[in-house]
């Protein structure tokens, strides 16, 4: 895939995948617009994008949690006369702890960051795709979407959504020039765990480089694959639940994430925007 010349559109840009998304593809070819809620980070970024690649760089400063952002980052696009060849829809946060004790609208705001937003500006730019005769979406899920995950109920469902639509355009638009993948990464060294207070309690693993994520996903991407799983032996793991019952992964699921303190605990853990 030629990447040289094209322009790539990149949520949650402000730190760990999205950033490292945001380099390589620059590095790659392609002038950037970097969207995130985060200005001063963006700025930085794009500073650096310009300066060390000599690639335009366009911030865009958006909550994706409201549901007008996703139309206002098109609008933004469209004032700057910018045609979206690749699309990587990469914003995304979660939260952990039991059920109950998350705030709702945390939660809600989730399923749109997650999920809505991602459908919002793929509805947005997918028709300019078509019309050029080519272009690329990529989706970031998380290994999260192959099962249960008790404890993060609801970060797991809007993981599962983003691979089910990923895999389903995919098998709908790849007769037609466009490229469709869902990156699906297990743990990785991003802020995503910095505010969950303690690694341990996760038990996922080592984490992996945010940038051997992207790599592992353009590879991907070029191969014309509809997912990517990143990081062993999660790639094992994602086939489990194809031969163990679903209630028995749930099972499983619930004692390897119990957070410590649980039962009882009235401890809520809120992960931020990241990845």
């Amino acid at each position: 895939m030629d990447f040289k010349g094209r322009t790539a559109l990149v949520t949650g840009a402000s730190s760990g995948i999205g950033a490292a998304f945001t380099r390589e593809l620059a590095a790659r070819g392609c002038q950037v617009v970097l969207v995130a809620r985060r200005e001063q980070r963006l700025t930085e970024l794009a500073a650096e994008i310009e300066n060390r690649y000599a690639r335009p760089a366009h911030v865009v400063v958006a909550d994706l949690s409201l549901p007008t952002a996703p139309a206002a980052v098109h609008a933004a696009t469209e004032k700057l006369g910018l045609h979206i060849d690749i699309l990587v829809n990469n914003a995304g946060f979660a939260t952990y702890g039991p059920f109950d004790t998350i705030d709702p609208d945390r939660e809600h705001a989730m399923v749109m960051v997650n999920a809505a937003a991602v459908v919002d500006l793929t509805h947005h730019y997918l028709p300019g795709m078509l019309t050029e005769g080519g272009g690329a979406v990529i989706n970031v899920s998380s290994v999260a979407a192959f099962q249960a995950v008790p404890f993060q109920a609801v970060y797991a469902a809007s993981k599962a959504f983003v691979e089910a639509f990923s895999e389903s355009l995919w098998a709908e638009y790849r007769a037609r020039g466009i490229r469709i993948v869902a990156c699906c990464p297990s743990a990785t060294d991003t802020e995503y765990f910095q505010v969950l207070g303690n690694d341990d309690e996760a038990r996922m693993g080592p984490k992996r480089p945010p940038e051997g994520v992207v790599r592992d996903t353009l590879r991907a991407l070029e191969r014309n694959r509809p997912h990517v799983v990143i990081g062993y032996p999660w790639k094992l793991v994602a086939l489990v639940p194809r031969v163990v019952p679903r209630a028995t992964m749930a099972r499983f699921g619930e004692r390897i994430m119990r957070p410590n303190r649980h039962p009882g605990s009235q401890r809520r853990q809120d992960v931020p925007p990241s990845r």
